[in-house]
Parts: structure tokens; C-alpha cells; sequence
């Protein structure tokens, strides 16, 4: 008989803020509801589990039965649960106060909600940097589970890796886990007995050990083909019977009877790290695929399995760098969380900071905020469900404030920390956000009325994986792969639709093309740039009026071979849902026209649905928001999203001709590779010549009406007191 050993099965179940209500529901059905009705047959057995606070809020709503039995299971000893960061945000990602605030708050919930007491956190992503063991011993956490990468990074072997370990921050002592990378990619995809395999031959190697399995709880029937895989076809059964017929030496535990029970077997400190797979994403595309390619070449090369415990690969945080979206989300929340706690510093208490700082915390959910096997930052609804929050954060702050009904202001500070000034816009009804060192763009929009950042865009840029789409391999791979295995494409000819941009989705871009270019080349790529105002530095200041304030943003430049200057103002009335913009081009040549044009991104406001759709000036439609138009001699255009609520539109001075297309990504998901509609680009464009001073001006007024979403509001109102 093997020598005995303890294991813990640690499952962390998380569904994102902004995740579709369907996807909660059917994870719900596919995997939590099962995986729990099969455990509970089995009384001889423990695990530990942690459902982060998003996807807990939504059972305690749509299944309060599923949560009650968590709670007696609890009670009984058999489940112990597993705390954490309230709204599972990377721990890197937050300020060091609301790293503490979410696991307190979070911890609270759990105590009260199910009535047990909370030692250990899943640490979401397991990303790790040392200093955080300060703050978690400060939130009265005792263990938190990483991988057994962390530890080999830091220099332990697997002999080593016997059980738990103490690390330590300035005087805090933290017991970390490290989870096991094999049983990661064993548990549920190969066979039950291949795992009790695996654990008798340690009960040998290394006798009284503690082994840890913490993964996903989605890989037991969400994630692709394990629904059948796990319940249909038996796995699960198997698994847990075989655990049950190996209790004599293998013995189920949860990691709070472990630390209570065995010694750790050493002191270590971690470095900066998450799991194998994380620090490979994180690297830049061109590094990526270096790796890729080195470690492909050296796959029969005996030595790379002993090579592999020193190579690390990139580092969490240049997830901001790689998506400057992410660091835009990151650098906004930010802005919201530095200006709770002023608002704290100075004495407010009571229900509305406590409101602000839970959308503050949900907006900190960090699945929008990169990219892996997942979705993650290219999927629009997360990210739309970020601003949403932080906008919906700071109303409540501008309650706080006591602000009057209509108010403007601008304010100029380095928002996204690169060392240059941002200049902050806002009124009661918007608020932009002007970025004069980026070809003095605008970077963010948003729409108070409906919580909405029409600038929450992506821009497409090379992935690793885009190496496979190119190829045109289509492998649906037997069995039940991994999803890191996995190559399925969701659409036809995907490889034609991979493509690159060469400058921030964002809007206010100034461009200039060859008289010639065309909607298709410009839609495509393949328009070349005829100056150098895109990406460059524009002198910004702030004029401002009691009710109406003014940014003026102002760069001298070369365009077509022709050194010229541009002015354009952003002017903003308080209580007003139109921002008025005025462009002047001075030094332009008499004898030749310019071709030139302002380019405009729309997010948030999805295609294929006949709800939402362009329109004239007339109100006549003009198709839905994923064509390509091309139009001439008209003075405006407007995008109308009914199920948001929004009418956007673009009046010009001057007839113009307005292209707008789609801006499309091809990106890798947990279900195979897939097109996602991103924004709506549209480019206003003149052929511009200068008067007798050289002289050109125009004026365009972006109008963001938003009374079909109000209205609604009104009319649920009334019905709530007609109903009362």
C-alpha cells in the first residue's frame, strides 16, 4: 500500500462583471449545479472552493437554493470556503487600500451570507508579487494557493515542493500553497486513473506530503466538450470513486485542516509571477512568438524539462502596455479611486460612499484587462461593463459633491500616468477625455445618461495565435483537449479578415491621404498616411467661461510635403449633450487641394441587429451599423443604438463625404477563433484648399441624445409608483 498523503481539491468558480446573463445561466447548468450534486453524494469527501463575488451575487439572486446548500455543506466540514478580492480584480491592478477593502468586504459577505469563517483567498490569476502578502495578512487572511511555478521560479525543485511554505512582508507570515501544474492538465482531461497514478508514485517519492489541485471549476462542464466529457460520459463518477477506493493512503483534506494539522516545510519568498501559461501571454506578440518557436524546436530535446524551471515569461503588469486599452481602463479607475478617498479624506461618510466604492470594486474585475485562451479585452461587453461602472461611480461621487443640476468644468492632470498632461472635460451630461500628446485625440466619451464609453474601443494589432488563422488550419481536435489545445475557427475565412492598424481607435485623429484613396483602401489598411499629426504632440489650453469652457489644441505640421498648422477647439456648455468642435488649417496651398479627414470611433454600439443602424439628417436608414458607406456632398450622419437608448450625431459646417465601415478583430476564444465587431469608424473628409490666406475652416457638432434611454427610465419611474 503507498505511504499516506493528503490532497485538497481547491475548484474557483468566476463568472466577469458584464458577462451575458445566458453565460451565467448556462455555466450554472453545465457545471456549478452538477459538479455539486454529484460531490454531495460522496460524505466521505472535502474540497475547498472559491466563487468569486460576482458570480456569488448572481446565484444568491437567480439560484439562493445553490448558495444554502453551500452554506450547509459549510456547516458539515465538507466544503471549506475559499475567500477573496470581492469582484476578483488582479491584485496588481489595484491600489494597495482597495486591494484590503475587497477582501474585507468580501469576507464579510461570506461570513454572513453562509456563516463560515474565511482563512485563505484564491489570489485571482494567481498573479503574484510579493509585497501583497502584507496586505493580505492586513485583511486577516492566513493562506492564499499559487502554482508550483512560483516556486520553481523562485529556485525550489519538486522534491521540495512537500506541502505548504511560509513567505513574509514586513513581519506578516502568509502560508501559500503551490498548486500542481500536473494535475492541472490531468484533472478532468486524462483519465481518473492516470491522477491516483500520479499521487501513488508521490505517497512514494515523498510520504506525509500535501498536494494541491486549484484550477477552474468551469473545466467541469463549461469550458468546450467537458459537459459530456465530465457528467454524460462519467468522468466525474469515476474520479470521486476512485478517491473514495484509495482513502486507506490518499487522504481528501481542505487547506485550513492541512495548515492545522502539518508543519510547513519551509520559508520562501516568491517572485513577481502567475501561472506558466499568463506569463507566456503576457510577453510582447514578437517575444511570444520567439518562445513559441524556441520551445517548439526544442520539444525532443531532453534538456528542455529541466530548462523550463528557469524560464519565466513576461510580467503581468505589461499587460497595460501590450493593450494600451487595458492601461486606459486601468489609468481611469485610477482617476475614480483616487477621488473616493479624497472625498474620504475629507470626512464623507455614510450609504453614497459606500455605493461608490462598490461600483469602484466592480469595475476592478480584471478579466477585461488582458488576453489568453480567453476572450478577455477583446470581448466589448466587459469592457463596456468597466465604464460602466466607473461612470455609475462617479454620479454618485458628484452626489456626494453636492454638485448643482447643471455644472462644465475642465481640469488638466497626467490621468494615465506617462508624464503628460491629459485635459479632463466634462459637463452634467458627458465627460471627454483629451489626449493633446496623442495627435490631441479624444480618448475617452462618456454618456452619463445611459453609463456608456463610446470610445471604449480596441485597436487591432498582431497576435501569436494569428499564426495558425493565417495558416488556414481548421483541427478539431478528438477527445477532450484543453482549451490551450484547441484550434476551431467559428467563422469562414478568417484569414482574410486579419488586418492591423496604424494608430489608436480613438476619435479627433487628423489625417491625411492621397487625393485618390478610396473607402476599400482606407477600410482595408492599405491607404498610406500623408502626414505626421496622427501620433504627435499638440499644445493644449483651457479657456473657460462660467457656463462654457473651451479646449484649444494647436500643432504646426508637414501633410502632403506641405508644412501647415491646425487649430481645433472642443467647446462644452454646461447641461449641454453636444460637444462643438471647430477645426482651422492655416498655410494650406491655393493650387492644390488636400485631402483630409477627422476620424470618428463608435463603441459600444454592436452590428448585425436592424435596431441599430445609420441614419440621415432626414431620419432616413441608411443600413445597420456594420456597413460600409460612402457617401457624398451631405452635412451629417447619425448612428442610433434603440436598445441602448443613444442617437449619435455628426452635423458639419461644410457638405462633406463621410465613409464609416467596421472595425473588426480576430481573436482567440475559449470556444476557438472568432470575429468580434469592435467600432463603428467613421471619416468625415474634404479635398481642402486655402483661401487667400491659405486659410480653412469647418465646424462639426457631435450630438448625443439620449432621451429614448431617459424616457424609458421615466416611464419605469411612474409604473414603480403607480405600482406603490
Amino acid at each position: 500500500m503507498p505511504n499516506p498523503i493528503r490532497l485538497i481539491l481547491a475548484l474557483h468558480n468566476h463568472q466577469p462583471i458584464g458577462n451575458f446573463e445566458h453565460v451565467f445561466q448556462q455555466s450554472y447548468e453545465d457545471s456549478y449545479l452538477p459538479f455539486l450534486d454529484v460531490f454531495s453524494r460522496y460524505e466521505s469527501l472535502k474540497i475547498a472552493l472559491h466563487t468569486s463575488g460576482s458570480l456569488m451575487e448572481w446565484l444568491d439572486v437567480a439560484h439562493p437554493e445553490y448558495v444554502d446548500r453551500l452554506a450547509e455543506l459549510a456547516a458539515k466540514g465538507r466544503i471549506e470556503i475559499i475567500g477573496g478580492a470581492f469582484f476578483e480584480p488582479i491584485l496588481a491592478m489595484i491600489p494597495s487600500r482597495d486591494r484590503v477593502g475587497q477582501i474585507r468586504s468580501y469576507t464579510r459577505w461570506l461570513q454572513k451570507r453562509l456563516g463560515t469563517t474565511v482563512r485563505g483567498i484564491w489570489t485571482p490569476e494567481r498573479v503574484w508579487e510579493q509585497n501583497f502578502a502584507h496586505d493580505l495578512v492586513d485583511a486577516g487572511i492566513e493562506y492564499t494557493i499559487l502554482d508550483d511555478f512560483h516556486f520553481k521560479m523562485a529556485g525550489l525543485t519538486d522534491s521540495q515542493l512537500q506541502g505548504y511554505l511560509i513567505t513574509e512582508d514586513e513581519g506578516r507570515l502568509l502560508n501559500v500553497f503551490p498548486g500542481s501544474e500536473k494535475l492541472r492538465y490531468t484533472i478532468p482531461f486524462a483519465s481518473p486513473d492516470e491522477t491516483i497514478g500520479h499521487l501513488a508514485w508521490l505517497s512514494e517519492q515523498r510520504p506525509g506530503s500535501v498536494c494541491l489541485f486549484g484550477d477552474d471549476g468551469e473545466k467541469f462542464g463549461t469550458w468546450p466538450d467537458t459537459k459530456k466529457h465530465v457528467y454524460e460520459d462519467g468522468w466525474l463518477v469515476r474520479f470521486f470513486d476512485a478517491l473514495v477506493a484509495n482513502q486507506s493512503w490518499l487522504q481528501v483534506t481542505t487547506p485550513s485542516e492541512a495548515i492545522d494539522n502539518v508543519a510547513p516545510v519551509g520559508k520562501i519568498y516568491l517572485p513577481d509571477c502567475s501561472y506558466r501559461e499568463m506569463t507566456e501571454w503576457a510577453l510582447p506578440t514578437e517575444q511570444l512568438v520567439e518562445y513559441e518557436r524556441i520551445t517548439h524546436d526544442m520539444h525532443d530535446d531532453g534538456r528542455l524539462a529541466a530548462l523550463k524551471k528557469f524560464v519565466g515569461g513576461g510580467f503581468w503588469r505589461n499587460f497595460k502596455l501590450k493593450y494600451p486599452e487595458a492601461d486606459e481602463m486601468y489609468s481611469r479607475m485610477m482617476m475614480v479611486s483616487r477621488r473616493l478617498q479624497d472625498a474620504i479624506d475629507d470626512g464623507a461618510t455614510g450609504t453614497l460612499v459606500e455605493e461608490a466604492r462598490t461600483q469602484l470594486y466592480r469595475s476592478q474585475c480584471n478579466c477585461s484587462h488582458w488576453h489568453g485562451a480567453f476572450g478577455g479585452i477583446y470581448l466589448p461587453h466587459l469592457r463596456n461593463a468597466v465604464y460602466r461602472c466607473l461612470i455609475a461611480a462617479d454620479e454618485i461621487l458628484d452626489r456626494l459633491a453636492n454638485r448643482p443640476e447643471t455644472w462644465v468644468e475642465a481640469s488638466a492632470d497626467d490621468y494615465n500616468f506617462d508624464a503628460r498632461q491629459e485635459v479632463c472635460l466634462a459637463n452634467d451630461r458627458m465627460m471627454a477625455l483629451i489626449l493633446p500628446s496623442r495627435g490631441g485625440m479624444m480618448g475617452e466619451l462618456d454618456v452619463r445618461a445611459i453609463q456608456h464609453n463610446l470610445l471604449a474601443t480596441l485597436a487591432r494589432q498582431p497576435e501569436a495565435y494569428h499564426r495558425k488563422v493565417l495558416a488556414g488550419a481548421n483541427q478539431q481536435n478528438e477527445n477532450c483537449a484543453s482549451i490551450h489545445d484547441r484550434v476551431v475557427f467559428k467563422q469562414a475565412d478568417l484569414d482574410q479578415r486579419i488586418q492591423y492598424d496604424k494608430y489608436p481607435r480613438k476619435s479627433l485623429l487628423d489625417l491625411f491621404y492621397d487625393n485618390e484613396t478610396t473607402l476599400a483602401a482606407v477600410a482595408s489598411g492599405a491607404a498610406a498616411l500623408r502626414s505626421d499629426f496622427t501620433h504627435a504632440h499638440y499644445e493644449a489650453k483651457i479657456r473657460r467661461n462660467a457656463d462654457r469652457i473651451q479646449v484649444q489644441l494647436v500643432r504646426e505640421g508637414m501633410a502632403c510635403g506641405v508644412p501647415i498648422k491646425i487649430t481645433k477647439g472642443l467647446t462644452l456648455d454646461a447641461g449641454s449633450s453636444t460637444l462643438e468642435i471647430a477645426y482651422l488649417l492655416e498655410n494650406l496651398p491655393q493650387d492644390r487641394p488636400l485631402h483630409f479627414a477627422v476620424e470618428m470611433n463608435f463603441a459600444g454600439l454592436p452590428s448585425g441587429a436592424d435596431n441599430r443602424y445609420f441614419h440621415d439628417l432626414e431620419g432616413n436608414r441608411l443600413g445597420q451599423l456594420g456597413s460600409k458607406l460612402d457617401l457624398g456632398e451631405c452635412l451629417g450622419l447619425n448612428l442610433c443604438d434603440e436598445w441602448l437608448g443613444i442617437d449619435v450625431g455628426l452635423k458639419t459646417s461644410r457638405p462633406t463625404h463621410f465613409w464609416a465601415f467596421p472595425v473588426e478583430t480576430v481573436s482567440q476564444s475559449e470556444s476557438g477563433f472568432e470575429l468580434v465587431h469592435q467600432s463603428t469608424c467613421v471619416q468625415p473628409h474634404w479635398y481642402v484648399t486655402g483661401d487667400r490666406d491659405g486659410r480653412w475652416s469647418m465646424k462639426m457638432q457631435l450630438n448625443l441624445d439620449t432621451s429614448r434611454a431617459e424616457s424609458r427610465v421615466t416611464e419605469r419611474a411612474g409604473v414603480a409608483v403607480v405600482v406603490g
